[in-house]
């Protein structure tokens, strides 16, 4: 079993010590067992870099990961067209079911819960920087690396927050805690604050070193890396007053270029040469990984709760409710959609349908048929269509092979609702169930796998969208297809084996699929269809990692791609019935009631949510 450290293995022991307090990032102060002349010394420094770092696997455990996870697969993946919200029906969660169905206010929970959780992580780096800044490399030789990496750290928790909120209260270690409510959230515009944000990883990156022997750290390249995604967003100007993207910036595209080859040309990192890999423990840390939550088991981390026990280590809270049942004895929640399902449907090229022809039937449709004896069979059909194979490394669907699992491929013990949600779920950030990294006990199905933050795949995608922009296309395809031929010269999922154990299995020529994938050709690679590739594959590539939404956003279609696909879905889900996307309003969320109340009128909401 895999042990890592969240951040430094000499502080993994302190983390107990350093959680934060459960109340409002408004009047948060660090807690616990050691007092403030320890937490205000250099005595307390390895504590406060370990409480910051732990930060990226979320303040809070148990349920308050759930409601504000890490993963974004809320935020990112149910508020967009790539996800239905799953469980036992629409009634179940409704916080959930409001976020799919986009009826969104000041007062939803959930929002609260991301705003307070981010805070509380910036409260932490601050905490940090300010005993920090009273140290001297006498007292603590590295100080100048750690400050480096502790804003970095706050660039990340600050970028989420812009990404999210749009209108955001920027603190920093110089603000005295009585300030905090005298803070304003529209000091600074969106492009300021991700200018901002962009120049904190960007000096970061000056000081850091190229590499850590400690996993998890950030480097000189990840906060590079990191620099060239804000750069990115940055680029695609906004209206403030109706987010509409009325231009794009090709300074900060040209920082995107730069920042992403100074990452590539390290050598540090590479696309794995399986997709699948990306989900198997032993490669969570190789040559992908440029920035990942260290996720651990068997670490002497434990937990007694009220429901249940809790020994298992430092996992990922955030995916709680994300495991089927079956072997994962999970709450099947975070289904796949079936519009995500047909967008991997290619042409006879092995080429992605980018003119939305995808949409037009759907793929993988599931009949029930009961059997004479009373028993129920499920028949995939609809299945002669040409797929990227990345369809069955990333989506689990009946009737075929679940990773190397050994037992019979996946049947409706596996679901708990599929008349709501259909018969598709995630199979991504999920071990295999006999890997041994499993969980054997609450919380069901969760494992010692990072989450990655920054992977190799995305740096290429940010350059090749810099260099589209930018007019310069045809270094771009290369990029592209580079991701391209890794999914193509991946091993692809088989057929089942038992055949007469298992009638019902998918067999296509031996494959789970028809899979058929190719690489762009030179030939018609204009700016524009150059755009639509780049923007299918990032959509493909990254499937439920929790960036669909922002990306979307950032792109200015948004509004256009989520009322296609309500007008599309609502014949199959009856719960999309009336919903609809209102542009200048729902491309951020609100500003949390709480937190406007908590800052006594300080605050004011975004555009399209009306004033408080």
């Amino acid at each position: 079993m895999k042990i890592n450290s969240i951040i430094l293995i000499v502080f993994l022991a302190c983390a107990s010590f350093v959680a934060c307090n459960e109340k409002e990032f408004l009047d948060l102060k660090p807690q616990g067992a050691l007092n403030d002349g320890v937490m205000n010394s250099t005595e307390g420094v390895p504590y406060l870099l370990n409480a910051a770092y732990s930060a990226l696997a979320g303040p809070n455990t148990t349920f308050g990961a759930m409601n504000s996870p890490v993963n974004h697969w809320l935020s990112g993946e149910l508020h967009a067209d790539n996800a239905y919200k799953g469980g036992g029906g629409p009634s179940d969660n409704t916080n959930f079911h409001l976020i799919e169905t986009n009826v969104i206010d000041a007062t939803h929970s959930s929002l609260n819960n991301w705003w307070q959780s981010l805070y509380h992580s910036v409260k932490r780096t601050n905490s940090a920087l300010q005993v920090l800044e009273q140290c001297d490399v006498a007292e603590v030789p590295d100080v100048e690396i750690y400050k480096a990496e502790m804003r970095a750290l706050r660039a990340h928790y600050y970028f989420e927050l812009s990404r999210h909120f749009n209108k955001i209260a920027w603190i920093d270690e110089t603000v005295l805690e009585v300030d905090y409510s005298k803070i304003r959230n529209d000091v600074y515009s969106r492009d300021e604050i991700l200018g901002m944000i962009a120049n904190e990883f960007e000096e970061a990156a000056a000081v850091l070193p190229d590499s850590f022997k400690d996993l998890g750290r950030v480097n000189k390249y990840v906060a590079m890396a990191y620099a060239a995604k804000v750069y990115l967003y940055k680029a695609y100007r906004q209206d403030p007053a109706t987010n509409a993207v009325v231009g794009i910036d090709k300074s900060d595209l040209e920082k995107v270029v730069t920042l992403t080859n100074n990452v590539i040309a390290s050598g540090k990192y590479g696309l794995l040469d399986d997709f699948q890999k990306l989900d198997i423990v032993e490669y969570e840390n190789a040559e992908e990984s440029i920035f990942a939550v260290q996720y651990s088991t068997n670490d002497g981390a434990t937990m007694t709760l009220p429901w249940a026990y809790c020994g298992v280590g430092h996992v990922n809270w955030s995916a709680l409710l994300n495991t089927p049942k079956g072997p994962y004895n999970g709450d099947d929640f975070f289904k796949s959609s079936q519009d995500l399902v047909n967008a991997f449907k290619t042409d006879q090229n092995g080429l992605p349908l980018l003119d939305g022809s995808f949409q037009d039937d759907d793929y993988d449709q599931v009949i029930e048929k009961v059997n004479p004896d009373g028993s129920k069979s499920y028949i995939n059909t609809n299945i002669d269509s040409n797929v990227d194979p990345r369809l069955d490394f990333i989506i689990g669907r009946i009737n075929v092979r679940w990773k190397t699992y050994t037992k019979a491929p996946v049947d409706e013990h596996w679901y708990r609702d599929f008349n709501s949600y259909g018969y598709h779920f995630i199979k991504r950030f999920l071990v295999s169930p006999e890997s041994g990294h499993l969980a054997t006990t609450y919380p069901w199905g969760n494992s010692a796998l990072n989450y990655q933050i920054i992977r190799y795949a995305n740096v290429l995608l940010w350059r090749a969208e810099a260099l589209i922009e930018l007019g310069r296309q045809d270094e771009a395809r290369p990029l592209i297809n580079q991701i391209r031929l890794r999914a193509k010269n991946s091993p692809y999922v088989t057929a089942w084996e038992d055949k007469e154990a298992y009638p019902t299995a998918v067999d296509i020529d031996g494959y789970a699929g028809k899979y058929v994938i190719g690489e762009y050709p030179a030939n018609g690679w204009t700016q524009e269809y150059a755009r639509k590739a780049l923007r299918f594959e990032t959509r493909l590539e990254t499937a439920l990692e929790g960036e669909r939404f922002f990306d979307l956003v950032r792109w200015g279609t948004v509004v256009e791609t989520m009322n296609r696909y309500f007008e599309v879905e609502r014949g199959k889900r009856v719960y999309y019935q009336g919903c609809k996307f209102t542009a200048g309003k729902d491309e951020y969320f609100p500003i949390p009631i709480t937190q406007y109340n908590l800052s006594k009128g300080a605050y004011s909401q975004n555009p399209g949510y009306g004033a408080f």
